[in-house]
């Protein structure tokens, strides 16, 4: 049977690992021809290994515009048209309180996020109008969604992004270019050891570890994983969400419903205490016994 991506084209930007390793693999296994753009040019090598003729590194800094625009023509250039982009690029960036962040810390994020998302679209949207339509989508996060689960930055960057693709879907939908995002839950990548200074070769060493570890941090109880993430992607490259645009879907594991019932109970515990129940009814009403 033809995989579900049987004859397209897509670009990948952060494909060298992670998330984008993830969506190169099954992207590849699913029939597309692949570009990987990043700069982790040793990784990218293993890539056009691991993938020969189906996948084709390019070296691409998101935060220059040339870069992106080289990186989409590659598809013409080597595949002969373009059907998707991935905009996928990014890490955790700086971790600065409210009243700490800087001009610099502040530019870096958003053009790693917001203005690379952006130039994708500019580049991408041409190339697809040619091939008759297309898909577009980036990597937002569930920090974008809501509070408490990213740097500010970082947050507020991918936010900009869930609006990006809100505004931007209708303008491109004449041409039957889909433009959607999605935002990430807890996933096991090396964003984490980035985040805090760790090289992320140890990182990746680590990774099985934190998904262990966030496996009850969400309803569904396992630690994401970049496959998941890529699962998603699949669908939005594929003809199945030929009619949906605009959206930002949540790829979580639950995480954004907040914590269940039982769990919830342990933040009005100090109110219930102050009714008069004693400690011993407090405990079996947490457990869900009473």
């Amino acid at each position: 049977m033809a995989g579900r991506l049987e004859g397209k084209v897509a670009v990948i930007t952060g494909a060298a690992s992670g998330i984008g390793r993830g969506t190169v693999d099954l992207f590849v296994k699913e029939g597309a021809r692949v570009i990987a753009a990043d700069i982790q040019d040793d990784k990218g090598a293993h890539i056009e290994e691991d993938h020969k003729g189906n996948a084709r590194y390019v070296r691409c800094d998101v935060s220059l515009e040339s870069d992106i625009e080289a990186a989409v023509a590659a598809a013409t250039q080597h595949f002969g048209k373009l059907d998707f982009l991935f905009n996928n690029a990014g890490t955790g960036g700086a971790r600065d309180a409210a009243d700490a962040v800087t001009a610099e810390g502040f530019d870096a994020v958003m053009h790693l996020h917001v203005r690379a998302a952006l130039f994708g679209i500019k580049y991408a949207a041409p190339a697809m109008r040619a091939n008759g339509g297309g898909s577009i989508l980036s990597t937002a996060s569930v920090a974008g969604l809501q509070a408490g689960y990213g740097p500010i930055l970082y947050s507020i960057a991918k936010a900009a992004i869930v609006h990006m693709t809100k505004v931007t879907a209708p303008h491109l939908a004449a041409d039957n270019i889909r433009v959607n995002c999605i935002c990430p839950g807890l996933i096991a990548t090396n964003i984490f050891a980035q985040g805090m200074g760790i090289p992320s070769q140890i990182g990746e060493t680590r990774l099985d570890a934190i998904a262990d570890a966030a496996k009850n941090s969400q309803p569904i109880r396992r630690g994401g994983r970049p496959r998941d993430i890529a699962e998603a992607a699949l669908y939005f490259a594929s003809d199945g969400s030929d009619w949906v645009t605009g959206q930002a879907l949540a790829v979580d594991g639950g995480i954004t419903l907040g914590p269940n019932d039982m769990a919830q109970m342990t933040v009005f515990a100090p109110i219930v205490q102050a009714l008069g129940v004693d400690e011993e009814t407090l405990a079996q009403i947490i457990a869900g016994r009473v």
